[in-house]
C-alpha cells in the first residue's frame, strides 16, 4: 500500500500567490545577467544610495557590539523616536508602549492581520492594491472583500461603494495612500467620508503610510486616525523606513496602534522572528532624528521623474493616467490597445510578457493588482532610464 507523503503542503498554500513583482524583477534581473539591454521599471524600490549619515550610524552600531538580541518589539529608543516623529507631524499624542517595530511593513502588516482576524472575517480592500494584501489576509483564515474603483474617479474608494461592500461579517477596512500601486493621494475630506462609515459601522481601519512623505505639487499626506475624534482606537497606521530614507533592504516597518494591540502583537513577535535586525534598527533611529534634507531631495527628484512619465504616458493614443499625487509609480490603462487583440494579446499579463521579450521593458500587469486593463510603471529611475523606456512603451504600442 503506498504511504502519503507526510510532508504535503497545507491547505492555506493552495490559494497562495507568489508576489507578481518580485516576480517580474527576477526575469527581468535573468535577462540583464545574460547580457540584455533589459530597463527593469517593475520594483517599487528608490533607487538611490540610502544616505551617509544613516550608513555610518550603523557602522558605529556595529563596532560598538549592537548585534545581539533587542527587545522583540524594537529598541526603547527607536520605538521612541518612532512615537515621537508621529506626534510631530500628525499632531496625535503617540507613546513608544504604541510602536512594534518589524522585519518591513509587510511584515508589521501579516502581525497585525494575524492579531486581529478570526477565520471567516472579511476586510474590505479597494482595488487596485499592493499583490501582497489580498495573500496576507489570506493566510489568517480572513476573506480579502476586493471592491473595484474607477480610473475616472482616480482609482479611489467611493463612500458609496464602501456601504455596499459591508457585510455582517466585515471586520475590517484596508487603505493606502499614498498608493501602491495608482499614486493617487486622497484628501482629507474622501478619507473623512471613509472614516465617518467606519465608525457608524464599527470597523476598524488599517491605514498603510509608508509613502506618506513622497507626495507631490504641495498636497499634504493626511495620516488617518487623525480625521475623526475616537478614530486612534480603531486604526492602525502601518509605516517605516523602506521608501522614505531608501532602505528597503534593511527591512524595518512599524505599527502605531493601540497598546492591548501593540502588546498582542509583541509578543506574536517575540513567537514568529524575535526582534528586527539590531543594526538596521540603529540605522533606523539615525534616519528618524537625523538630518532630513536626504528626504527633501529625493522628493524634487521623483516630483521631476513622476512629470516626465506622466506627461510622456498622457501623450500616447489610447492610453489613460491618474492624478499621480505621491509614491513612484505609474498605472496606466491600456485597455484600449487591448481590445485591438494586436499580435493576439488580449490581456495585461501577456502584454506586459511581450513587452518584455520585444522592447526589454520590465512592468508588472496590472491583473496582479486586481485591476486588469491596466499596467504598473515604477519611475524609481533615473531620468535616461525613464526616457528610453517609455520610448519602447510608446514604440510597442504604437
Amino acid at each position: 500500500m503506498e504511504s502519503k507523503n507526510s510532508l504535503h503542503l497545507a491547505h492555506r498554500m493552495g490559494s497562495l500567490e507568489p508576489s507578481a513583482t518580485l516576480a517580474m524583477a527576477a526575469r527581468a534581473s535573468a535577462m540583464i545577467a545574460s547580457g540584455l539591454d533589459v530597463i527593469d521599471l517593475s520594483v517599487g524600490e528608490p533607487d538611490f544610495p540610502t544616505p551617509d549619515h544613516i550608513c555610518k550610524a550603523a557602522e558605529v552600531a556595529i563596532r560598538a557590539g549592537k548585534t545581539k538580541y533587542t527587545p522583540a518589539a524594537g529598541i526603547p529608543d527607536l520605538r521612541k523616536a518612532v512615537a515621537a516623529d508621529c506626534t510631530r507631524r500628525t499632531g496625535l499624542a503617540v507613546t513608544p508602549a504604541q510602536v512594534i517595530v518589524s522585519n518591513g511593513a509587510k511584515h508589521s502588516l501579516h502581525n497585525v492581520f494575524t492579531a486581529t482576524l478570526d477565520e471567516g472575517d472579511e476586510v474590505i480592500v479597494p482595488t487596485p492594491y499592493w499583490v501582497s494584501y489580498a495573500e496576507l489576509i489570506k493566510l489568517t483564515g480572513a476573506k480579502p472583500v476586493l471592491v473595484p474603483t474607477r480610473i475616472e474617479d482616480d482609482f479611489k474608494l467611493r463612500p458609496e461603494a464602501l456601504r455596499r461592500a459591508i457585510t455582517a461579517k466585515t471586520r475590517m477596512i484596508l487603505l493606502c495612500s499614498p498608493s501602491n500601486p495608482t499614486g493617487v493621494v486622497y484628501t482629507a475630506d474622501e478619507l473623512g467620508a471613509l472614516a465617518d462609515i467606519a465608525i457608524e459601522a464599527n470597523l476598524a481601519v488599517v491605514s498603510d503610510e509608508i509613502y506618506d512623505q513622497l507626495v507631490y505639487d504641495g498636497r499634504t499626506s493626511v495620516s488617518f486616525p487623525t480625521l475623526r475624534p475616537g478614530l486612534a482606537e480603531r486604526t492602525v497606521v502601518v509605516a517605516g523606513v523602506s521608501k522614505t530614507y531608501s532602505m528597503t533592504g534593511w527591512r524595518i516597518g512599524w505599527t502605531i496602534s493601540p497598546e492591548p494591540l501593540a502588546k498582542a502583537m509583541g509578543n506574536l513577535q517575540s513567537q514568529e522572528t524575535s526582534n528586527p535586525c539590531s543594526v538596521s534598527q540603529y540605522a533606523a533611529l539615525a534616519a528618524i532624528t537625523g538630518p532630513q534634507e536626504c528626504v527633501a531631495e529625493m522628493g524634487r527628484e521623483f516630483q521631476k521623474r513622476r512629470d516626465l512619465v506622466a506627461g510622456r504616458l498622457k501623450a500616447i493614443p489610447g492610453v489613460k493616467v491618474p492624478d499621480i499625487g505621491g509614491a513612484f509609480y505609474a498605472f496606466f490603462d491600456i485597455s484600449d490597445h487591448l481590445a485591438a487583440r494586436r499580435n493576439g494579446i488580449t490581456t495585461t499579463l501577456e502584454w506586459c510578457e511581450a513587452m518584455l521579450e520585444k522592447e526589454h521593458v520590465a512592468l508588472v500587469a496590472g491583473s496582479a493588482f486586481g485591476a486588469e486593463g491596466n499596467v504598473r510603471m515604477s519611475f524609481a529611475a533615473s531620468e535616461q532610464k525613464l526616457s528610453d523606456g517609455l520610448d519602447r512603451i510608446e514604440r510597442f504600442l504604437t
